[in-house]
């Protein structure tokens, strides 16, 4: 008895090792479903506009139990979705363009690619098409059968988060703070809700540029109202559509239109990243690259663990 004891304990072993070592591979798909990544890429061709949403919603993804399409899923009898938790509700965006790929791929590949690889390969396509980096988007992940609405509202960054908790919740992913400015310059295209920079342009603080509140308090009434709040800025006054580095720019000069944004440059240990990438933009599109890369590392379920569905929003 103890003889099959161990011997069952030691497969069990074995097999957790076998799904654990489970490694994502860009030629995931070369075989089962090669034309998969060009399904894709046509299926986003025409949201360009949707680029920074996307982009977005990969990063929401993979912050909550890592890149599992968490995220993608509607409320049911036995589903608490995401999409409800505070840093998602109304903001995040993309949902239908990742349905559209997902009804794409589906019709070339039935039951093979997820929906969280649809999510990371659409976040890269989406890049590119704004003039931002390309990547070799590894493959391989599957898709949750869970969602987290309480993790997503502790582990996803405010908009009133100071530099250190940014740091720390960026750390508890495995990312370096190099890793979350870098990240961060995603910002430099998109937009936020006047609610979310309200209290910054309003507060007269010395780390903002008179003329910048200024400018953004036209946009976004002190009043707070549903129509007030909604009231969309682009993050970047520069350059809103286009992937740069103005963000890092605009920081230096006090125009950070979060108050997450701007405290990567206000005297304190990210100051010097955000002075190189203001220099650099190929560093930083080069460091962007590589921390996509890195984020999409994020726990994703592989081999066994996980399914694939055939609807994004719902358990199959």
């Amino acid at each position: 008895m103890t003889y099959r004891i161990i011997i069952s304990f030691v497969v069990t072993l074995v097999v957790l090792s076998t799904i654990c070592d489970a490694q994502l591979s860009s030629t995931f798909y070369d075989s089962a479903c090669p034309n998969a990544l060009s399904t894709i890429r046509t299926a986003i061709r025409t949201a360009r506009r949707m680029a920074a949403s996307l982009i977005r919603l990969h990063f929401h993804d993979c912050f909550v139990q890592g890149c599992d399409a968490s995220i993608l899923l509607d409320e049911s009898t036995t589903i608490e979705s995401e999409k409800s938790a505070l840093p998602n509700v109304n903001s995040v965006r993309g949902f239908e363009i990742i349905d559209k790929a997902k009804a794409a791929v589906e019709k070339v590949c039935p039951g093979v690619v997820s929906c969280a690889d649809i999510v990371a390969v659409a976040a890269r396509d989406a890049s590119f098409a704004v003039g931002g980096p390309s990547w070799t988007v590894k493959l391989g992940r599957r898709d949750s059968t869970t969602a987290s609405k309480s993790s997503a509202n502790t582990d996803l960054p405010l908009f009133t988060d100071d530099l250190q908790t940014l740091i720390s919740r960026f750390n508890n992913k495995g990312l370096t703070a190099r890793d979350m400015v870098t990240l961060s310059g995603a910002h430099t295209i998109g937009q936020a809700q006047c609610f979310t920079f309200r209290g910054r342009i309003y507060n007269n603080a010395s780390d903002i540029d008179a003329g910048f509140s200024s400018t953004r308090q036209r946009g976004c009434p002190l009043s707070s109202s549903t129509t007030n709040d909604q009231k969309l800025a682009a993050l970047d006054l520069v350059t809103p559509n286009s992937f740069d580095n103005n963000y890092f720019k605009n920081l230096i000069q006090k125009k950070g239109l979060l108050q997450s944004d701007q405290v990567l440059f206000s005297g304190g240990s990210t100051d010097s990243i955000v002075s190189e990438y203001s220099k650099n933009p190929t560093t930083f599109k080069s460091d962007f690259a590589a921390a996509m890369i890195k984020m999409g590392d994020i726990q994703p379920l592989t081999a066994s663990a996980g399914v694939i569905r055939s609807i994004c929003s719902a358990v199959n």
